[in-house]
């Protein structure tokens, strides 16, 4: 999804681009079944999506706004409840499948001119020279270019050919990715209440279903993914409260491990690193993918810019500037958050409790959380403007 929003970005600029990708997205068809990889789109990176035309290609696909989420403490009272009215704005953002995001995408590219299309295809080795860089593909192809970007990913091939370490980070938890239906309606509001074991997630999607992530021990997720449906059901209906009433069914469960970490450095000369490749976080507060939106739109920008050679260090220089401080700054909070709501006893609990419901009290501080994490507010792309284009 990030490496073809900046090939958007830059064709649609007037840049020669070449994608590599190792295969073809699956056709949409709006009778099947939802996709159990969703993703948390805010409104910033809708704008980005809007200013390269693809956001229309994805609403005639399907999505789901959703106005309000609900945030609360396993081990007290406390709670925090955002309401997009109180910004004046339609929705908090969307969630949609990523296959949607990525079909989107595509058509978007095949559309412009200036792309060349290497699929199904990959990165066999890359050389890099003083004015240029050479990528051999499995197919035999060769590529010559002046920038090579890697987009491929937390086990980012590009990274590992250009000898850039990656500080990784074992959160010691797993994900429980499924899609369930429930008792009472979604309301269009995200739910997330933290457990001490990790957060649990409910995230509306448009035919009333919800995608649950259930972040937990690798334990606990090998347990949930091997139970029968019914027991799996009840056992995520007690760890939720029932806040949406009785969980009613299931689809298949599916489990991954959560780790963090970030590239060191993101940019060479001739190379640079974007999203998942550059950085990964916890996805407890959903924003990995809204970061990598952010580095696409922020290297398009330096690149369109650029009065010299798009490859030289100076340049890219720029990018880094840019977005490494915000990445690492999101991904130490994310942590932060896993580690203070995974203690579930003593003054620790306590003050925690009280300060979710101070937040939710204070209008002002609340609003500032709200506006941050719909990509609304600090340092933006131009891409990510209102208005822009």
């Amino acid at each position: 999804m990030v490496g073809a929003t900046l090939a958007c970005a830059l064709a649609g600029a007037g840049l020669r681009v070449a994608v590599v990708e190792a295969r073809e997205p699956r056709p949409f068809d709006a009778a099947s079944d939802y996709d159990q990889r969703v993703s948390a789109l805010s409104p910033g990176s809708e704008q980005i999506l809007r200013s390269i035309g693809v956001w229309p290609l994805i609403e005639k696909r399907r999505l789901c706004p959703y106005q309000h989420m609900h945030v609360w403490d396993a081990s007290g009272r406390g709670e925090i409840h955002f309401d997009a009215v109180e910004l004046s704005e339609p929705y908090l953002g969307h969630i949609i499948e990523n296959q949607v995001i990525q079909g989107a995408l595509v058509e978007r590219l095949r559309g412009l001119e200036g792309i060349s299309w290497y699929c199904p295809d990959t990165v066999r080795d890359i050389e890099i020279g003083a004015d240029g860089v050479e990528v051999e593909l499995d197919s035999g192809t060769r590529i010559r270019s002046r920038l090579i970007v890697g987009a491929d990913g937390a086990a980012s091939r590009v990274r590992s050919l250009c000898g850039i370490t990656f500080q990784a980070r074992n959160y010691t938890q797993n994900a429980v990715v499924a899609n369930v239906s429930t008792e009472q309606s979604h309301q269009n509001t995200a739910w997330q209440r933290f457990l001490p074991t990790g957060p649990l997630a409910f995230l509306p999607l448009a035919n009333g279903l919800c995608s649950i992530v259930w972040s937990t021990s690798k334990a606990q997720a090998e347990d949930l993914v091997n139970q029968e449906d019914e027991e799996f059901c009840e056992m995520l209906t007690q760890a939720s409260e029932g806040k949406l009433g009785s969980i009613t069914g299931t689809s298949f469960r599916a489990v991954f491990p959560l780790r963090g970490g970030q590239a060191n450095p993101y940019i060479l000369p001739r190379v640079a690193l974007i999203g998942d490749a550059a950085h990964s976080i916890h996805p407890l507060a959903g924003q990995g993918v809204n970061l990598g939106f952010k580095d696409a739109a922020a290297l398009a920008e330096v690149l369109q810019e650029a009065q010299h050679d798009i490859g030289s260090l100076r340049i890219l220089r720029r990018y880094e500037r840019a977005r490494k401080g915000d990445n690492l700054l999101t991904m130490r909070l994310m942590e932060g958050f896993k580690t203070l709501f995974s203690i579930s006893m003593g003054p620790v609990a306590i003050l925690r409790n009280a300060g979710l419901t101070i937040a939710n009290r204070s209008g002002p501080l609340k609003h500032h959380l709200m506006r941050r994490a719909m990509g609304l507010s600090g340092e933006r792309p131009k891409l990510a403007l209102r208005g822009y284009r």
